[in-house]
């Protein structure tokens, strides 16, 4: 296996694990505030020195230069692939702006300290190969948001339950893995325990309950990180495409497309906006779990393009959200509150953000959707309709929002509810990343066919079995796409 250049896995690891440490010992909330903003940014620059790293390589996967881990594990446990180079910038990037964004007068109920300890679990699950310590990292990687929910003396039998089972399936299912591997029916039931603690995990119905109990009871920018990165995909392309048939992954990707539906209808009539941008994200979030299991070519490059576009613009989403809930307290959206005059940057970034999430032209999604419904029709025609549904019912909610949050009425406060420095920063950083994929699409997504590609030869299925195109025909789909 290639070997990276540096032990940028490791140091992109360790950096927010020392942070949270560091920031633990500081009695001053703002100054360990700034503390967090470094030790994130750190973590994001050794995460890009990774991806760069690793692209130069020009290999499928690569481990990290250090080998300690390796040598205490006798086993790579830290390898980096074409699946989640990506992913590890995007993570340490959203945590990045969520600290950056976070106001004083919200510090005091923010912890640093446990944002950054999740961070360094959230990095080292993306770049985890072991499948134990993945699973041992996912359970441990829900402790933080039980914290704080017991903290704010919230209760929290909703989502001890879930995330008790959670870990239980996943323990249980696994072991039977192990241990049965010559057992045909003992790797079924196994299977299928590691399928229903992954599902949960993403909140698929019926099993989200947990997720709005965590919107409604925890700060919002923690609920955002726990399920913004979608650990849960990514458990489910580890543990569950490997062994899960094709029969299985079909039935997955159905009950995927329904949880997508019913999220969708459910941000629609959404009366307060934290629970509308649960189901909104439950809804995109589903959409790409569609897309990983119909195990064709062109339909996992756009489940892997869906995953980024969505990391991106419902992060830019939930941030607008958090800034304006920060400024005026919990967001109704029965009335309309008239704030465009008020804060008309919060209003273009809040547009912005909620319609590149449903690919909107000129965005970065808007190329991953159209790969999405061509691999979701290839497999069952019906699936495509349904897909285009789904991102139809997301952009009336998002319009529906937009237009309760600030149009109406025109409201008048005496303190100015423009956006501060670093939320700045935060939303022109976004910007230029949602708008920049749109306009140049064919890098990110040449990289994610070809991820796509080895990830069906890796699960031992014919990646040429139709339905799927060519890269001549991809490049021409792109051009299409970007010219006028």
């Amino acid at each position: 296996m290639p070997e990276l250049h540096f032990p940028w896995l490791e140091f992109s690891i360790l950096t927010p694990f020392l942070g949270a440490l560091v920031v633990w010992w500081i009695g001053d909330r703002q100054i360990a505030r700034n503390w967090s903003i470094g030790f994130c940014f750190v973590a994001l620059l050794f995460a890009l020195g990774e991806w760069i790293d690793f692209s130069m390589l020009g290999a499928f996967e690569a481990h990290d230069h250090w080998d300690i881990i390796t040598f205490l594990f006798h086993q790579d446990v830290f390898v980096i692939d074409e699946l989640s180079a990506p992913l590890l910038p995007l993570g340490a990037l959203i945590y990045l702006v969520t600290v950056l964004s976070t106001l004083r007068t919200k510090a005091s109920r923010f912890s640093f300290a446990w944002t950054l300890f999740s961070e360094a679990i959230m990095l080292a699950t993306l770049s985890c190969r072991t499948s134990w310590m993945m699973i041992v990292l996912l359970i441990v990687a829900t402790v933080p948001p039980w914290i704080e929910i017991k903290r704010r003396q919230r209760c929290t039998r909703v989502y001890t339950i879930h995330m008790g089972l959670f870990a239980g399936l996943l323990t249980v299912g696994y072991t039977l893995l192990t241990l049965g591997q010559d057992m045909p029916g003992c790797t079924l039931i196994a299977g299928a325990l590691i399928s229903s603690a992954t599902l949960l995990r993403s909140g698929i119905c019926p099993l989200h309950c947990w997720t709005t109990d965590l919107f409604e009871k925890a700060t919002f920018g923690t609920a955002m990180l726990f399920m913004t990165p979608l650990t849960g995909a990514y458990a489910v392309m580890r543990l569950v495409l490997p062994i899960a048939p094709d029969w299985a992954l079909h039935w997955i990707a159905i009950a995927s497309l329904i949880t997508a539906v019913y999220a969708s209808g459910m941000a629609l009539v959404q009366s307060e906006a934290r629970r509308f941008f649960c189901f909104l994200l439950l809804s995109n979030a589903s959409l790409v779990l569609v897309g990983l299991e119909l195990v064709t070519p062109i339909g996992l490059a756009g489940a892997l393009c869906v995953w980024l576009s969505v990391g991106l613009s419902l992060t830019g989403f939930g941030l607008t959200l958090r800034s304006i809930e920060s400024r005026i307290g919990r967001i109704s959206l029965h009335d309309y509150h008239g704030l465009y005059q008020q804060m008309p940057g919060f209003a273009g970034f809040f547009l912005l953000t909620g319609l590149a999430s449903i690919g909107f032209p000129g965005t970065i999604g808007f190329i991953a959707m159209e790969l999405l419904v061509e691999g979701a029709v290839g497999v069952y025609p019906i699936i495509g309709a349904a897909v285009v549904v789904v991102a139809a019912l997301n952009g009336i909610a998002v319009l529906h929002a937009y237009f309760r949050i600030f149009t109406g009425r025109r409201s008048t406060t005496q303190v100015s509810l423009q956006a501060r420095m670093p939320e700045r920063v935060s939303v022109l950083l976004l910007t230029v990343l949602i708008i920049g994929g749109g306009m140049v699409p064919g890098p990110g997504i040449a990289s994610r066919y070809h991820a796509a590609i080895e990830l069906g030869r890796h699960r031992h299925v014919n990646p040429n079995a139709e339905p799927t195109v060519d890269h001549e025909h991809l490049e021409d789909r792109h051009q299409e796409a970007v010219s006028p």
